[in-house]
């Protein structure tokens, strides 16, 4: 992940129309009674000529190949250990998709079935509120899991990316907070744990934006600017990693810079481990980087402690790297833990949470510092849930 850049504090600005409608797309229902002759559409666009898999499993193409006669892939718009996403023309709707091509590997196939399973399960109790994106189709094609999405706009990570981390407005961190919470709040019902929530898995449902002077002052006399999004609509995806709550979990959940403590602990985890990774991501949106910038245990127990306070004793006792990470069973090892001086001094750099929000935030900083604690709260079992923090008085500010 790329490190926190200063950030001046944003100047006040007059208020855009953060929640424009996106553009309209056909309802499902309209898409499905749009399909043409299935039986013509085989014989008018053959699959490619069969050819190996690369050396990690993944689905060798050629942009304008179909993939089955009904898809024509158009672009590649993402890739991860699970596979690709291609931009693909589905012939039968008229409508562009994005398609989840899984490697041909057991394991990957095996989890695409539990998505699958999940994405059904969240489109079936929809009533048009879960904010999850929507599964279209599915299919097994050349020993591939093939999963046919809604096409959405970019994520909110390529978003600050692209902005060179200049951080949202706190407005509109607002909306995206409330929306994420909600769809949070629909899988926790369902009994269904994300656990890996981050940036990179929420998605604004439009691509459109306006360009704003930028937030950063710079030395020469040429204008910057960065990007907002119109809308703020946003959709949740990636559920390859959910898991359902009555079943056994995993030791190890979520990206490393949104892990909950009690997971670092080996003390189990549930629902409550998302709640802690909606509050990192809200301090992200709100200051271009992300919070806990470490991938080694010590070193993130060590700056938690350093933005929120200590750890409380009684997780630190049941805690199964209790002698590794801690002296005597209570105080960290730290700094004397430190594999170096710049960890050490990454550790330094923080602050307390309310000096982090304070130094980007103007307007609600307080209500949205008593938020993020929370929603940081250590013990999972203190911890708010998704309901209650959409009941927060943040999220009761007008707009």
């Amino acid at each position: 992940m790329v490190s926190i850049m200063e950030k001046e504090r944003t100047r006040k600005r007059p208020r855009l129309a953060w929640d424009a409608a996106p553009p309209p797309s056909i309802p499902p229902a309209q898409r499905i009674s749009a399909v043409v002759g299935h039986e013509g559409i085989e014989k008018k666009y053959a699959s490619p000529p069969r050819r190996d898999d690369d050396r990690d499993g993944h689905y060798v193409f050629n942009l304008g190949e179909n993939l089955t006669p009904r898809y024509k892939i158009l672009s590649k718009m993402g890739e991860g250990t699970f596979g690709r996403v291609l931009e693909c023309w589905d012939r039968q709707t008229r409508d562009y998709v994005a398609i989840k091509v899984i490697r041909s590997i057991k394991k990957y196939r095996d989890a695409a079935m539990i998505e699958v399973d999940v994405l059904e399960r969240l489109t079936k109790s929809d009533v048009g509120c879960s904010r999850c994106v929507q599964i279209l189709n599915w299919f097994d094609y050349r020993n591939h899991i093939c999963i046919v999405f809604e096409k959405l706009g970019p994520s909110l990570f390529d978003f600050l990316k692209r902005n060179k981390y200049c951080p949202f407005p706190v407005d509109l961190v607002r909306e995206f907070g409330r929306q994420l919470l909600e769809s949070v709040a629909y899988m926790h019902e369902l009994r269904l744990i994300h656990t890996d929530l981050k940036p990179e898995n929420i998605l604004l449902v439009s691509s459109d934006y306006v360009k704003l002077p930028s937030c950063k002052r710079v030395l020469s006399d040429e204008t910057q600017y960065r990007c907002l999004p119109k809308s703020s609509a946003i959709k949740l995806i990636d559920f390859g990693s959910t898991a359902f709550a009555n079943q056994s979990h995993s030791s190890i959940v979520s990206t490393r810079h949104y892990r909950a403590p009690e997971v670092i602990l080996g003390l189990g985890w549930s629902s409550p481990c998302d709640l802690w990774s909606v509050g990192c991501i809200l301090i992200e949106l709100c200051t271009g980087g992300a919070l806990f910038q470490t991938h080694e245990n010590l070193e993130h127990l060590a700056m938690m402690e350093r933005v929120l306070g200590p750890l409380p004793q009684h997780m630190v006792q049941r805690s199964k790297g209790v002698e590794k990470y801690f002296k005597r069973g209570s105080r960290l090892r730290w700094p004397e833990g430190a594999v170096s001086r710049e960890s050490i001094n990454a550790v330094k750099k923080l602050g307390h949470l309310k000096d982090i929000i304070s130094s980007h935030v103007e307007s609600s900083r307080s209500l949205l510092t008593d938020l993020l604690y929370g929603l940081l709260t250590y013990d999972p079992a203190k911890r708010i849930t998704a309901r209650e923090a959409l009941d927060h008085p943040f999220f009761r500010i007008p707009t």
